[in-house]
């Protein structure tokens, strides 16, 4: 999202370090009531339009949204990770922790709460278990996928990955971790 009265992107997200690792935390507010959110970060049909592809560990698709045990596989669209989700819990409509595993990357902890906000969403996602040197770099990540999440509530397709990686990765490494 671009701050209107700088004209530089708006960074959604702050860095912090937890012994030998780090996290990211982005909030922010969206314009769509809960359910619609849920079912944007949930369902198989609007997951594959924004974020994307997911198949079952014995490679088919898969046929119903994943609950609490079930692991598969991913690839995102904007930043390319490409591996192995768990779904470690979930309250329904309320949040989820995604327990993720790849080979060229640590494994991780994605957290996700929503709560109302207005008419609209409080989005709280937070990516645990990064390494302190590329947090900037999780962090410019993490943020395209809220805006193509944001893109597509709006109904809009996804934004150009590579011109807003660019953009915010330079502003994320001027950022403090705290």
């Amino acid at each position: 999202m671009i701050d209107a009265e700088t004209d530089t992107p708006r960074l959604l997200g702050t860095l912090h370090s937890a012994g030998t690792s780090g996290f990211i935390r982005i909030e922010e507010h969206l314009d769509a009531p809960v359910g619609t959110v849920w079912e944007a970060l949930t369902g198989l049909r609007e997951l594959g339009a924004w974020l994307g592809e997911l198949a079952e560990m014995s490679g088919e698709p898969l046929t119903a949204a994943p609950g609490v045990g079930s692991e598969y596989r991913a690839r995102y669209f904007a930043s390319g990770w490409e591996g192995t989700c768990r779904v470690v819990a979930c309250d329904q409509g309320r949040g989820v922790r995604i327990a993720t595993s790849s080979e060229d990357e640590p494994d991780g902890l994605m957290e996700i709460t929503l709560a109302p906000d207005g008419t609209g969403t409080l989005l709280v996602f937070e990516d645990h278990g990064l390494p302190l040197a590329n947090l900037a770099a999780y962090a410019a990540g993490d943020q395209i996928h809220v805006e193509d999440l944001r893109a597509h509530l709006a109904g809009r397709g996804r934004c150009d990955a590579r011109r807003l990686w660019q953009e915010l990765h330079p502003l994320y490494l001027q950022m403090p971790t705290h």
